[in-house]
């Protein structure tokens, strides 16, 4: 799909492209997207069809690209053509100085109840360290006390943090993930990274003060998308 005459997934990976990365590569099964990047410069490498989570495709990338076990590997999901490439150096940077975690992540405040009711956008809880507790897309934490007077919808609580797509692992871990047995709370929730949680590991958070702009979940998240980079002259796109 294209914004303003380029594919999304060739915006994504030029924003990617601005962090202080060492290298951006797509890993995708679709020779489809393969030649899409070429046209446009973008490295990319074709993986299995068999995968069933991005993590997993990105374990069979890494060792096809020889990426040493100690590096930390970030992963861009192809459908956030406005990340911030500070954001993508602050993920890979909580990982390098969280020994306790084998991953690292994103989130930033709900600012609406509509964004905290939807299931396209998942939240997540934190503990006392800033490791993530739990993923979900239904609304966490569930403000008992405190319900909007008119449709019974909460109010979102300040603690109410909405999950940005964006992961890093030390690579040495990222391998492993494929085997490790898929959860049931990943089944129900189609979370990836819940698999890691539920075998005991830790996922560091990063808590960004702005969000990462539109991620493209829906047609509609599409049309918004589109309407924004005419609107802006192309302004936070790349």
């Amino acid at each position: 799909m294209e914004i303003g005459g380029v594919p999304m997934i060739v915006r994504v990976a030029r924003r990617a492209a601005q962090s202080g990365a060492a290298s951006v590569v797509v890993a995708t099964d679709s020779s489809e997207i393969v030649s899409a990047c070429a046209g446009f410069g973008v490295a990319a490498i074709l993986t299995g069809a068999h995968h069933t989570s991005g993590s997993d495709r990105l374990a069979e990338a890494s060792i096809a690209l020889g990426i040493a076990a100690t590096d930390i590997v970030v992963n861009v999901q192809g459908d956030e053509p406005m990340i911030e490439p500070d954001l993508i150096d602050a993920c890979a940077a909580i990982l390098e100085r969280r020994g306790d975690c084998v991953m690292s992540t994103a989130a930033h405040a709900i600012g609406s109840t509509a964004d905290f009711n939807d299931p396209n956008i998942v939240k997540v809880v934190l503990d006392a360290s800033g490791r993530a507790l739990y993923f979900s897309r239904a609304p966490i934490p569930w403000p008992r006390d405190d319900v909007a007077p008119h449709g019974g919808e909460p109010s979102p609580a300040v603690v109410a943090l909405r999950h940005v797509g964006i992961y890093a692992y030390r690579a040495g871990f990222l391998r492993r993930f494929p085997a490790m047995a898929r959860s049931p709370l990943e089944e129900i929730e189609r979370l990836e990274q819940l698999r890691v949680l539920w075998h005991g590991e830790h996922i560091a958070v990063h808590v960004s003060d702005r969000d990462a702009g539109i991620g493209i979940d829906t047609p509609a998240d599409l049309e918004k998308a589109r309407a924004l980079f005419i609107a802006t002259n192309g302004a936070g796109f790349a």
